[in-house]
């Protein structure tokens, strides 16, 4: 589970800001939205509101490019726009296999070097008394180099600064570093980033066709999409009769730009929809959104079945307010012990801690002239802001009181489109 992403110069990030899913066990409302493992309590959910172009996007990018960096897959690593510094700085914090753990690094953009690695495994007593163990230090800059293993210490001193030292280096002669690319590569392969604007299907394709039980779950979790539909399933080959007058298929079928084509097109024909009894191609018959309800299907069930952080940018996009509830009450309920959901969206009805979220649940992104703003719902108390759980948020909200508020003028458009 995420417990909590640190940026700095990263993309639209100027200056640090944290992002944290830590309970503070101090509130105690809603109990269920909290996980404890060991001692370490983690929130199951969390959104971020706020206008276009603060940061929301940004953030889930950050998430993928730190799971890329931890799977060594290829991946952008972008210093921020406007700044001369391509130093790129970040640290996630995490449990794993019933441990909590550190990873930072530094990336020096220019010259594609990582510059800085550390691995901390933090101990806790009986008496909650908190313990940073560094496993490996690797600081090119300063010249600092550290692990137990001597032989480990000596070797990351002249390896390859291309890659993070769990790739460079042979983990079976070190079995520290061993360790640390167990851990990581088990944490990061839980992972999910999903972008509901070009959300893939071909996982839900392979979950129907592969599993009953789960086949069942994903068409459950679809029929809530449409009141009319009766049954969301894949169809076999004499129950999908569609003729294309050109020989290339792909030419004549619909473009579909709400999912992503990561399956062929003739899988996703034999996606079919039952109304009335008649089975009917999902890709030309439904509406975006059941269609992104379909996609989504997938994530939602592997994560809450297997444990795994789900990571969505723009939740809320083309789904009904009440759908997009109900994903995250998902995630919330009780019956979920370790599944994680980190959402981002522009509906301002989530803004409850009345019925669905904890204060430091609900994340807010700003930006102004000088940088870019990552804060939450809890930093703003009783006392210096009349916040508190039982606040009408959305009218708060909309009243400026959490920054995060867009303040379009569009006159000027209407007046020199009307006078030209």
């Amino acid at each position: 589970m995420i417990l909590s992403l640190r940026l700095n110069n990263f993309m639209i990030y100027n200056q640090e800001v944290e992002f944290s899913m830590r309970a503070n066990m101090h509130y105690s409302r809603f109990p269920t939205n909290v996980a404890s493992v060991n001692g370490v309590h983690a929130l199951k959910t969390a959104v971020l509101l706020g206008p276009n172009n603060t940061g929301k996007t940004n953030f889930v990018r950050a998430v993928s490019m730190i799971k890329s960096i931890m799977l060594n897959q290829a991946t952008g690593i972008v210093p921020n726009f406007f700044s001369s510094n391509d130093i790129v700085e970040t640290s996630i914090s995490f449990l794993e296999n019933g441990g909590e753990y550190i990873f930072e690094i530094r990336y020096d953009a220019a010259h594609g070097e990582y510059i800085y690695e550390r691995f901390i495994e933090v101990q806790r007593d009986r008496y909650k008394n908190v313990k940073h163990n560094t496993l490996l230090l690797r600081d090119v800059r300063n010249k600092e180099f550290a692990a137990e293993d001597d032989a480990l210490v000596a070797a990351m001193k002249v390896a390859s600064r291309n890659n993070l030292l769990i790739y460079l280096l042979d983990t079976e002669s070190f079995p520290t570093l061993s360790y640390i690319r167990e851990t990581i590569i088990a944490f990061a392969s839980r992972i999910d980033v999903v972008d509901m604007n070009n959300i893939p299907i071909k996982k839900t394709i392979d979950m129907l066709k592969m599993s009953d039980e789960d086949s069942r779950r994903v068409a459950k979790f679809v029929l809530n999409a449409d009141l009319s539909l009766e049954d969301f399933r894949y169809a076999g080959d004499d129950e999908v009769r569609i003729v294309f007058k050109d020989v290339d298929a792909e030419k004549s079928a619909p473009q579909e730009n709400a999912l992503q084509q990561s399956a062929p097109l003739t899988e996703m024909l034999h996606l079919v929809s039952v109304y009335h009894g008649v089975s009917v191609p999902s890709i030309i018959y439904d509406s975006t959104g059941t269609k992104k309800m379909a996609a989504l299907a997938s994530y939602v069930i592997g994560a809450l079945k297997n444990g795994r952080s789900l990571v969505v940018d723009e939740l809320d996009n083309s789904l009904h307010f009440r759908l997009t509830r109900a994903i995250i009450s998902l995630f919330n309920n009780e019956l979920n012990e370790n599944a994680q959901l980190i959402a981002t969206a522009h509906d301002i009805s989530l803004l409850d801690c009345q019925s669905l979220f904890r204060k430091e649940q609900i994340w807010f992104t700003h930006k102004d002239q000088d940088r870019a703003y990552l804060y939450s719902l809890a930093e703003f108390t009783a006392s210096e802001s009349k916040t508190r759980g039982t606040s009408d948020l959305i009218a708060k909200y909309r009243a400026g009181v959490f920054g995060a508020l867009p303040e379009p003028d569009l006159f000027e458009t209407l007046q020199e489109v009307r006078e030209s």
